[in-house]
């Protein structure tokens, strides 16, 4: 790893990535955005800080300036090489890979402008990854600083859960405190089975509904099939937008950037899906992450088109396995004319796309004003 880092690869190689992906596509929705984390002071860092620059993005370091000469290598900005096959399957490799302890593990509190920043937020996102850079122990305070000042928390356990889940002690004390207190809870079909055991997506996320505190959404992404999301009430379900794929890498944080737009703006939960499920699927028609993930007027185009994959047979079985829990379902549908029961409602598309094209619109005036000035 050091030496492939040590001899740069052409710069046209080079994206910013992880929850960088987020937090680019927040932004173009018009969410204000910042990140907290360490880059270092390295070409890779100064590359990095200027993609965010340049997406109108701040960054919160998580060392104080007086710590910055003291930790060599450890110090430099952390590499993720992204390795793909020819069928675009996709693996991931970093120096965190090869150590029993997290790539910034000489960070042991938060800073006081992290704190502030986390207490100033609306929403704290976390993911499994985190575990690979941060001690336990301080990611734990960063969840309880959140809970103290009423910052919504998100967290994604991502591919990470698993190995967490038989991590060291403090690795699985962190994550069931995430589980529990966290508001919001973005899984896989997949990190939701092997978290909880349970097969069936809406079983699966109504276990972990009932095993949280805090918890008020969960949501299971299933990928080209669509989305779930579950309430203590309520399951709302959104068939995925049909596109042609040209590389899913960032398509789930990208997603996740759009279940904050509506959760932040208390849409519905059918148009949050809605939206979140375009904009994942917007990502997937380019090629890479970071500064190419989903801009705001492709989402728009497909919103527009409102071609959904319904694949009935797949919803329908799920749904009947599910249809004697008590709370109502919701599944976004191509037509009006699908008749809804007591239990099952469907919502047509163009109902959604009527709710969420004006303010994404005002969102995307608002976007190129700024570039304009």
């Amino acid at each position: 790893m050091d030496t492939l880092a040590s001899s740069a690869p052409d710069k046209k190689f080079w994206e910013a990535g992880g929850n960088c992906n987020l937090v680019i596509a927040a932004s173009r929705l018009g969410l204000r955005v910042i990140t907290l984390g360490h880059v270092g002071n390295d070409i890779y860092g100064h590359f990095l800080l200027d993609v965010l620059q340049d997406e109108g993005i701040k960054m919160v370091g998580m060392n104080e300036k007086s710590e910055a000469a003291n930790y060599g290598a450890s110090y430099e900005t952390l590499l993720c090489w992204v390795l793909v096959d020819p069928f675009q399957n996709h693996g991931f490799c970093s120096r965190a890979d090869f150590s029993h302890e997290p790539a910034f593990s000489w960070v042991t509190r938060l800073s006081e402008p992290i704190k502030m920043a986390i207490q100033e937020s609306k929403i704290l996102f976390c993911n499994g990854y985190v575990f690979d850079e941060l001690p336990p122990d301080l990611i734990n305070s960063a969840l309880h600083c959140a809970i103290d000042a009423g910052t919504t928390v998100f967290f994604d356990p991502g591919p990470r859960g698993r190995t967490l889940l038989n991590g060291t002690s403090g690795q699985q004390r962190v994550l069931e405190m995430f589980l529990r207190l966290s508001n919001v809870l973005l899984l896989t079909s997949d990190e939701a089975e092997s978290l909880t055991g349970i097969r069936n997506p809406i079983l699966a996320g109504q276990d972990l509904i009932r095993k949280g505190v805090n918890t008020k959404w969960v949501i299971i992404k299933m990928g080209s099939r669509g989305s779930v999301l579950i309430t203590k009430s309520g399951i709302s379900c959104a068939p995925a937008f049909k596109v042609n794929v040209a590389d899913t890498v960032g398509c789930g944080d990208s997603f996740t950037a759009a279940i904050a737009f509506g959760f932040l703006h208390e849409m519905p939960e059918v148009d949050t899906l809605a939206l979140a499920n375009a904009v994942g699927a917007a990502t997937a028609t380019g090629v890479g992450a970071g500064r190419n993930v989903a801009n705001l007027d492709t989402v728009l185009e497909l919103l527009r088109l409102s071609n959904i994959n319904e694949d009935t047979e797949y919803w329908r079985e799920l749904i009947e396995e599910n249809l004697e829990v008590p709370e109502m379902i919701r599944l976004l549908s191509k037509s009006s004319a699908k008749k809804s029961s007591d239990r099952l409602v469907h919502i047509p598309i163009q109902t959604v796309v009527s709710q969420l094209l004006p303010k994404l619109e005002a969102e995307s005036v608002r976007g190129r004003s700024v570039l304009q000035s």
